[in-house]
Formats: structure tokens, sequence, C-alpha cells
């Protein structure tokens, strides 16, 4: 019998962000409500079933939550105001992503769009920061410029290009 080789700790969080998401999804499916109000809950209920699975730690199903989150809204807020399709808000080309991801984060984008103007006079979008999170999709170092294109769940590392540490989604990628 073969040792067990552990796991990238950033993969683990990685297929944990996806099954949140798939979890959160299901719920969705399910329910008689939508909505942003509707998918913070059950990315929430999510959350806590990866922790009582003991999928995840409480810190590691946080940060996943919070990710999953946060990149819905944005992806949302996107596709709304800039009229842009799933593609185009990621910075790059959709066939890089898994088909299984690609149709899941563009499912729980579209429910939330129904509440995104109240969304956007309640809190203004929150920046990315290395160490944080991110789901596919392309950021913009705020001090250089420089692009950087995740096609997978990964932890944002510090720019390359000026070690920068705050991003931001490029409006119409």
């Amino acid at each position: 019998m073969k040792p067990k080789v552990p796991k990238d700790p950033i993969e683990v969080l990685g297929e944990a962000y996806e099954l949140m998401l798939e979890r959160a999804l299901e719920h969705l499916e399910n329910a008689k409500e939508s909505g942003h109000k509707a998918m913070h809950t059950f990315i929430d209920k999510a959350r806590d079933t990866a922790v009582e699975l003991e999928e995840l730690t409480e810190e590691e199903a946080d940060k996943v939550a919070a990710a999953l989150k946060r990149d819905i809204h944005d992806a949302a807020i996107s596709l709304r105001e800039g009229g842009q399709d799933f593609a185009t808000w990621l910075g790059f080309d959709i066939e890089l992503l898994g088909d299984r991801l690609k149709e899941q984060f563009a499912k729980a984008a579209d429910p939330t769009t129904l509440e995104l103007l109240e969304l956007k006079e309640q809190a203004a979008q929150a920046p990315y920061h290395t160490g944080e999170l991110v789901g596919p999709g392309t950021l913009v170092c705020d001090n250089c410029g420089e692009k950087l294109h995740f096609h997978k769940v990964s932890h944002i590392p510090p720019c390359p290009e000026c070690k920068g540490t705050s991003f931001h989604r490029e409006p119409g990628a």
C-alpha cells in the first residue's frame, strides 16, 4: 500500500470552493426565494456543512465562503451593469475553465442580479488583497496595472511586477 501524499492546501481550498458553490446552488434550486440574500444564506449553509463534515476547519470555511460571496457579487455587478457576458467578465478564454465550474459560477451570479442596485447602494465593492482566495477571472494591480489571470481558485499573490498587494477586477476586461 502506498502512503497517502498530502494534498496541496490551495488545491484543497479550490475543491472546497467548488463544492461549496455546488451545495449552495442545490439549495437555491430547491428554494422558493432567490437573489443576493438567498445566495448568501445558501453559501453560509454550505459553509456549515463543510465544517460539520470536517472537510474544512472553521477558519478555512470562513475564508472560502467569503471569497465565494465576493466573487459572485463582483461577477453579478459586472454582468448587470456592464452588459458583459461571463467570458468578458473573466478576462480570458472561458474554455480554459472546467465545464462544471463555468456552469456553476455563471448560474450563481445570475440570481444575484435581481438585487444588485440595492446591494451596490449598501456597500462599495471590496478590493482584492494578496493572500485572499479568488475565483476564476482577471485582477488588475491597483499600483501598476499589471493583470493577473486566475483559471481556477487560487490565493492572490503579490503583483509580480511591483509587489503590490491590492487589486480590482477590470471593468469590461
